[in-house]
């Protein structure tokens, strides 16, 4: 199987078939080896009623002892050598289905960490998800068609040279017989194909909506709007259920007719074979051989309608997860060096001047417009935003990711231990520079993104929670680790959890409280340390007295660093070097909070709102 460190290779992303063909190409030694397993498994099974009719006419009818002996021990032997050829097929083929699935998984979870920030914008969570969980293991189960299904097609032909050395006649009903039955068949596989297709993109919207309604069940409760989202997910979910009855309908269709054509087709070949023998035209043996023989076939006609129905589900599985790939990332067309120290970002669009070594904050009358301008200024959306006069656009995507980090309010947490969550792995040396650990979003560039910040190199001194980490760390790299729990004011979380540092938190950071996912996503983007960071609501979950501890820790920390928050809090707004009122995406006032607030009525009324909640 396909090794966790091994490269999955350039997958076929012309389309489903391609893709499975792909699969098995990259594999190909092993898919043969179940092929050859699985032919030869089912000629011999076919080859159990040839040599039963051998021991009969030539032993038994004669009263040739000696020869019914030699018979029937090259029965016994076939017998056990295809025991042996049955444990190796099936454990050939788990092993080619588990390659495909891995490999699947890998090339899938590859394309989403190159697809980066593009990812959230060309598809959403549900696709992702429905892929991840079901397509993969219908694509797995689709390279069944390489062993028996092979296999079954070989049998299917020794069959009917075996039945042409009896008869003619039966030899003709047998080879005419499964594509008769294709035939019958064929167009409930197109309509599955139809039917299969429709039930997976309707189950992406509904895992969508599942994780939009788990992610904001609070607020809609809060809001009163519970109760719309659900009888909106019932809906969806009833037309899900209905058009699962429609794939359930064309599936049982397709199975009552593979099993009910095929008996039919072996009770004519049983019925015939019957006629002839008492006509006379074929022995006792023979006769004993074609029952055998018709139960034989059972295998591979099995074998064959199944596989048609998995390779018809695979292609569209498949289908799908070429879509994914098709996916292409945000474009780096930058040639250009980044700023060679650090520098001012202009956004023209917004009027928005953000200097070196400052703490600026955005306040919008609407939250959105301060977010857009700091999507902008980290490059995840285009736009003409300078960064020291150089087009930010022009410049090298590794430069900018590697020196600008956006800390999203809502970044994405991984499971994991506290430390690895907040970066610590790449305190420690063990991860790549400015990775943030395992916590890691879905931008790269974002707060525990794949790119994030160059750290400083001096160490931060040894203040906070210092027994909050258990088992020795570099002086270092705890420092720095120490200082940005610190300064997130996060050591009441570490301290109030029972291992400390090494406790576990479930994905997304389920088991913490809203504030405490807050902070904790602050302290991952601190401790990347970026030239420039963009954060977006840092304290919007926290009370008045929490975040006035962090604005004062926040400012400290960062002085000399280039820091954008984008906020309407008071308490956040007051420390802040230079502050930019955005109305409707544009500029329309600069200066002071408390200028801001004695000149700018508009302004005035902003905080004044959120004044009033911090009380």
């Amino acid at each position: 199987m396909i090794d966790a460190y091994e490269d999955p290779g350039t997958p076929d992303r012309r389309g489903g078939w391609r893709y499975l063909g792909w699969l098995v190409a990259r594999q190909w030694p092993r898919c043969l080896a179940g092929a050859v397993f699985a032919s030869v498994w089912m000629v011999l099974l076919a080859a159990t009623p040839y040599l039963t009719a051998r021991a009969i006419d030539h032993g038994l009818v004669p009263g040739d002892l000696g020869a019914l002996a030699g018979w029937t021990g090259a029965l016994v032997a076939v017998g056990a050598f295809n025991a042996w050829l049955g444990v190796m097929r099936h454990r050939t083929m788990t092993r080619v289905r588990m390659d495909a699935n891995f490999r699947t998984v890998k090339v899938v979870v590859g394309h989403a960490t190159r697809l980066g920030a593009a990812l959230r914008r060309q598809v959403g969570a549900g696709e992702v998800v429905t892929i991840g969980v079901g397509d993969v293991q219908t694509i797995s189960r689709a390279l069944t068609a390489v062993g028996p299904g092979v296999g079954a097609v070989v049998a299917y032909a020794a069959v009917g040279g075996l039945m042409l050395s009896v008869s003619a006649r039966l030899a003709l009903v047998v080879l005419l017989g499964v594509p008769v039955i294709g035939v019958l068949l064929g167009p409930l596989m197109g309509r599955l194909q139809g039917t299969e297709t429709e039930y997976r993109e309707r189950q992406a919207v509904l895992t969508a909506r599942i994780g939009d309604l788990a992610g904001g069940l609070r607020v809609l409760n809060g809001l009163g709007g519970k109760g719309l989202v659900a009888d909106a997910f019932r809906r969806d979910s009833g037309r899900l259920r209905e058009q699962g009855y429609r794939v359930g309908a064309v599936t049982s269709w397709i199975q009552a007719l593979g099993l009910g054509l095929p008996m039919l087709f072996l009770g004519l070949v049983t019925w015939l074979g019957a006629r002839l023998a008492v006509q006379g035209r074929i022995s006792v043996g023979e006769l004993v051989a074609v029952y055998g023989y018709v139960v034989a076939l059972g295998w591979p006609v099995a074998y064959l309608i199944e596989m048609a129905q998995q390779l018809n589900q695979g292609v569209v599985a498949s289908r799908r997860v070429v879509a994914f790939l098709r996916l292409e990332p945000e474009p780096d067309d930058g040639v250009l060096d980044a700023p060679a120290e650090p520098a001012v970002l202009h956004d023209p669009a917004s009027g928005v001047r953000v200097l070196p070594g400052r703490l600026t904050a955005l306040a919008g009358a609407r939250p959105a417009d301060a977010a857009t301008v700091i999507d902008r200024l980290g490059r995840y959306t285009p736009s003409d935003v300078t960064w020291g006069g150089v087009p930010l656009t022009g410049v090298a995507l590794g430069q900018v990711r590697d020196r600008i980090l956006v800390a999203q309010a809502e970044a994405d947490l991984f499971a994991g231990v506290l430390r690895e969550v907040i970066g610590a792995a790449e305190a420690d040396g063990a991860g790549p520079r400015g990775t943030g650990g395992t916590g890691t979003g879905p931008r790269s560039g974002e707060a525990g993104g794949t790119g994030t910040g160059r750290r400083r190199g001096s160490a931060h001194g040894p203040d906070g929670p210092a027994d909050a980490s258990r088992g020795p760390e570099p002086a270092g790299t705890h420092a720095h680790l120490v200082h940005a729990i610190h300064t997130a004011a996060a050591d009441d979380i570490v301290r109030g959890l029972p291992d400390g540092l090494d406790t576990p938190v479930a994905a997304q950071g389920r088991t913490l409280s809203g504030g405490q996912r807050q902070r904790i996503r602050l302290a991952r983007a601190l401790l990347a340390d970026p030239e420039v960071l963009l954060a977006v609501e840092p304290t919007s979950a926290l009370d008045a007295h929490t975040e006035a501890t962090v604005a004062d820790r926040l400012r400290d920390a960062r002085k000399g660093r280039t820091t954008v928050v984008a906020a309407t809090s008071p308490l956040l707004l007051d420390r802040a070097d230079v502050v930019h009122y955005v109305v409707d995406g544009k500029v329309v006032a600069t200066g002071g909070h408390r200028e801001l607030l004695d000149t700018e009525p508009g302004y005035r009324s902003l905080v004044a709102r959120d004044d009033e909640v911090a009380r």
